[in-house]
């Protein structure tokens, strides 16, 4: 998997945005796009409603990968938010990236934060980071 990832810049703000609103608990969903280039962010609810963990409840995973089935997509990544911390995975994070072919993006939906999205690979049990290049519709 290349150490970059490309999401339209649209979805790096949806994502601050989603982040902020589940504020005080984690927000969560995956992450989709024709090809290579993430252009479509699928928010989802956490089941567990927790500000420390999150959980995708099978049924609405099926849903989604339905749709991104019949709409040609690609699940490229899954996100979700650290509240209160800093966007790095935690050890949670690492024993539950259950998807290796996806890039996991953590959100902080702390205002002013230096970087408020950040990608990560995990794949290994490992976080090696991503260079997210954000995309504009123009490119």
């Amino acid at each position: 998997m290349p150490r970059h990832l490309k999401i339209a810049a649209q979805v790096l703000d949806q994502l601050v945005f989603h982040a902020r609103a589940d504020r005080p608990r984690e927000c969560c969903g995956l992450l989709a796009g024709p090809q290579e280039v993430i252009t479509e962010a699928l928010p989802t609810a956490n089941a567990l409603e927790s500000p420390r963990e999150f959980f995708i409840a099978p049924p609405e995973l099926i849903t989604n990968f339905r749709a991104l089935r019949e709409r040609g997509l690609k699940h490229l990544g899954i996100y979700h938010s650290h509240p209160d911390g800093d966007n790095i995975p935690s050890r949670r994070d690492l024993e539950m990236a259950f998807y290796p072919a996806c890039a996991y993006v953590i959100v902080s939906p702390v205002p002013f934060a230096s970087r408020p999205v950040r990608a990560f690979d995990l794949a290994s049990g490992q976080a090696i980071e991503f260079e997210i290049e954000a995309i504009t519709s123009s490119t």
